[in-house]
Parts: C-alpha cells; sequence; structure tokens
C-alpha cells in the first residue's frame, strides 16, 4: 500500500513539473490576469462577401464607441516601429476568439478565424500643441473563414459620436494650425477594401505588423502596469506552441528610431521592415531585396542591390553606400511625388525616418561623394538673357557643364564663371574631386525670350 502511495505522489509531482515546464515562470504581476475570448468575427461577416455593418457602433468593436471603450476580451497593443501614416496616432486592439495564435520567434503568425484587428487614426491638428487631435477613421481587419483576410473602414463623424461605413477611397483636406498658428490643409487618404489587400496580401501573411520582432517590448497597458507585450500574450494563453520567459532574449526585436542603445544599421533596418516588408520580400514585388530585418544584411539585396527603374540617376543602386543621391530606395521615400514609397496610404514625408535612413546611408564605409552643384536661379521661362551661376556644396571641387543635354564629364567645360544664356538651353553640371565619387548630375531648363 505504501509503495503505491510513493508511486502516486510520484506521479503527481511529475504532472506538477510537466504542467510548470509548459508555462513561463511568473515573475510577478502581469498585465492581463486571464483571457477572455470574444465571439467569432466580432458582429463582423465570415466572408468579404457578407453584409457588412454600416455603422463601428454596430460591429462590436466597442463597448463604448464615442469613448474608444473597448468591448471586453479586445487585447490593446502597440509596435516597435509602426508604418508611417501621415504622422497620425494609432490605437490598436486586436480580439482573438477561441483558438490558439499560432507563434513562431521569426516570420509571420497565423491566427484563428474569427481573428478582428481594430485600428484607430487621430491626426494632430495643432502644432503648438501635439496632444489636439481629430479622429479620422477606424479600420478592421478580419481573418475570414477562409484563411485569408479582409479590410473595411469607418469614417468618423466630426462630432466623435460614431464611424460610417466607407464604400470606397476618399481624400480629404484636413485643417491644422501651424507653429505660427496659420491655417494648412494636409490631404489625408481613406483607403478602399481594394487597397487593404494590395498590402495585406498572402505573400506577407495577411497581418501586418503583429509578430514577434513587432511585439517583443514593453507597453504601458490600461492598468498601468508596464510589461512585455509576447510576455502578455504568452501568459493568458493566447499562442501555440508557448514559450518560457527567458527566451525572449533571444527573439529578433526591431529598433525604434529614437532608440539610441541600438545601432544605425538596426534602426533603419526596423525601419524598412515596417515600411517596406510587405511587399519586399521573397515572392513579393518584381523589385528584388528582402527588406525583412530577420533577413541579414548581407542577404537582403539592399546594400548595392540593382534597380529596375534608375529615375535617370547613373550608377543607382537600392541604397548605395555613403551615397543619398545614387540610393533610389531613399529618393522614394523622399518624396510625396508620382514615384513615392510607400504607394499607398502616404500623403507626406516622413521627415524624421528620412533623416534615419540618410544617417544611415552616408555613415556607411566607403568612399565620399560630392554632392551635386546647385544651379541658380532655378530653370523656367525668362523675358531676358539670364546669367546661371554653379556652387559646389563641397570646397575645392572641380565643376563640369554642358549646354547642349549630353551628361558632363571631366573633359567638358569647367565653370570658373556665371553663364551667360540668351537662347533655350538645358543646362547640366556635375562635381570632381580627387578622392571623392562624382556627383550625380544637377539639370535645369531655360526657357529664354518668346
Amino acid at each position: 500500500m505504501r509503495t503505491l502511495v510513493l508511486a502516486q505522489i510520484a506521479l503527481y509531482l511529475a504532472g506538477i513539473h510537466a504542467a510548470r515546464a509548459e508555462r513561463p515562470a511568473d515573475p510577478g504581476p502581469h498585465a492581463i490576469d486571464a483571457r477572455t475570448s470574444p465571439r467569432a468575427y466580432l458582429r463582423m461577416p465570415p466572408l468579404a462577401t457578407g453584409e457588412m455593418p454600416a455603422l463601428l457602433s454596430e460591429t462590436g468593436a466597442f463597448a463604448d464607441t464615442a469613448k474608444l471603450a473597448p468591448s471586453a476580451g479586445l487585447v490593446p497593443y502597440d509596435l516597435a516601429v509602426a508604418f508611417w501614416s501621415d504622422g497620425a496616432h494609432k490605437s490598436r486592439w486586436i480580439s482573438v476568439p477561441e483558438g490558439k495564435i499560432g507563434f513562431s520567434p521569426a516570420g509571420e503568425w497565423s491566427f484563428p478565424a474569427g481573428t478582428v484587428f481594430v485600428k484607430t487614426f487621430e491626426l494632430p491638428v495643432d502644432a503648438g500643441n501635439p496632444a489636439v487631435t481629430r479622429r479620422l477613421e477606424t479600420r478592421l481587419l478580419v481573418r475570414d473563414a477562409n484563411g485569408g483576410v479582409y479590410g473595411v473602414v469607418y469614417k468618423w463623424r466630426p462630432d466623435n459620436s460614431d464611424a460610417d461605413l466607407l464604400d470606397a477611397a476618399q481624400t480629404e483636406l484636413i485643417p491644422a494650425k501651424t507653429a505660427i498658428g496659420e491655417i494648412s490643409e494636409q490631404p489625408w487618404y481613406y483607403p478602399s477594401r481594394k487597397d487593404c489587400q494590395t498590402c495585406h496580401n498572402q505573400k506577407a501573411g495577411g497581418v501586418l505588423g503583429v509578430n514577434t520582432r513587432q511585439l517583443n517590448r514593453t507597453y504601458v497597458y490600461p492598468s498601468g502596469i508596464s510589461e512585455n507585450e509576447l510576455r502578455t500574450w504568452n501568459h493568458i494563453g493566447l499562442f501555440e506552441p508557448g514559450f518560457n520567459d527567458e527566451d525572449l532574449r533571444g527573439f529578433a526585436r526591431l529598433a525604434s528610431a529614437d532608440d539610441a542603445t541600438r545601432s544605425l544599421e538596426d534602426r533603419a533596418r526596423s525601419y524598412l521592415d515596417a515600411n517596406c516588408a510587405q511587399c519586399h520580400r521573397p515572392g513579393g514585388t518584381v523589385v528584388d531585396f528582402d527588406a525583412r530585418y530577420e533577413t541579414p544584411l548581407g542577404k537582403q539585396g539592399l546594400v548595392n542591390g540593382p534597380v529596375l527603374i534608375d529615375e535617370g540617376i547613373d550608377r543607382a543602386r537600392i541604397i548605395s553606400p555613403r551615397d543619398v543621391w545614387r540610393s533610389i530606395a531613399f529618393m522614394r521615400m523622399n518624396t510625396a511625388g508620382s514615384i513615392k514609397m510607400p504607394p499607398l496610404a502616404r500623403e507626406t514625408i516622413d521627415q524624421e525616418g528620412v533623416a534615419l535612413l540618410r544617417q544611415w546611408i552616408v555613415n556607411m564605409p566607403g568612399t565620399p561623394v560630392l554632392d551635386p552643384p546647385a544651379i541658380s536661379p532655378a530653370g523656367g521661362n525668362f523675358d531676358q538673357p539670364v546669367e546661371v551661376s554653379l556652387t559646389g556644396a563641397d570646397a575645392g571641387t572641380d565643376i563640369r557643364y554642358t549646354l547642349d543635354g549630353t551628361a558632363p564629364g571631366e573633359s567638358d567645360r569647367r565653370y570658373d564663371e556665371p553663364i551667360r544664356l540668351s537662347s533655350p538651353t538645358i543646362v547640366r553640371a556635375r562635381a570632381f574631386k580627387d578622392g571623392y565619387t562624382r556627383s550625380i548630375v544637377s539639370q535645369q531648363v531655360f526657357i529664354i525670350g518668346n
């Protein structure tokens, strides 16, 4: 009898140890104590062909829509590095029904059917007081019954009482106060359902941003507790398989632009992951580089990577070391024109992101690069002959120029004094200096006379 009892005790203790091994250690209080599983799909249809709720208040996402108070079971979250959305603030929640998120330390996760992601956009509209915002839209992304995703957009009413379903894309000019008190207008693009599919595509796993490298970060929850988001989600049983707390240190983690404890390379590559990797990855868009942070830099095809469209730049590369002028990725992120990247859901330039990429590029190893000469005045229409000056940004540069539309070389005319133009002319100039990579060509077109 004693032997049987001892055997039962041994089995019981073994069971305890096995159970402990399956869940992480509990070093202290958790931000969320237990999981509440919301209704699958909330009140959204299982497929994009179903009837959509006309109002945000009818989707089941919020208990109090006007106050953005989420329904029971929705988990708030944030990202280490967010996609640039014209400076908007974003509030995010996830609704995970019965089932588990397919966890992976690298790559994308899988989500049970009926998972709903909720994201609200609020735009600062007073440069003197960034806390003053205008609520613009709430987007819902639904993991559908067929293994894909669909997205819908709800546009907020001016009084923030509710938001209305949009059936098509819209652009709206949002009034905002500048730092000196003047009123300017910022364009805001509300995407269509088709637009959502452009980025939330099958190659990217449908869901963007919700992965290990983005959520391996500390978040301050509404309860006031600061906790690693992965640890919170693991603690409440959202993952299959789960992991131990000590595993967190070995998981990839994106670096925010202002994280001085991380290298410039880490921060720049994290930015490119968040803003480009949904399309620029194996099997994605035709441009052959991989923007995902988890791919080692030497295998990304990013630095010195060839380009399909050189935008008229000689020796153009995706990223050209020390050379922002020949870095096409930088050029396309530093414009809001027709060649902008990303091409959707962005109407303005992310000045901080561009500054980060510039700093990374110019600090890479390699030969220093000359800036293109400045041409003054700028080209245009002139009634009378005009004198044109060329200026190099670097002391001691040798500026060569042409007036026939050809690219200047070292054997072309050297600039020594202003150039007098009396007929229509294309002025092209390039800077040279020993020990430096020559500049790209600068150009202005002058139409003189009738």
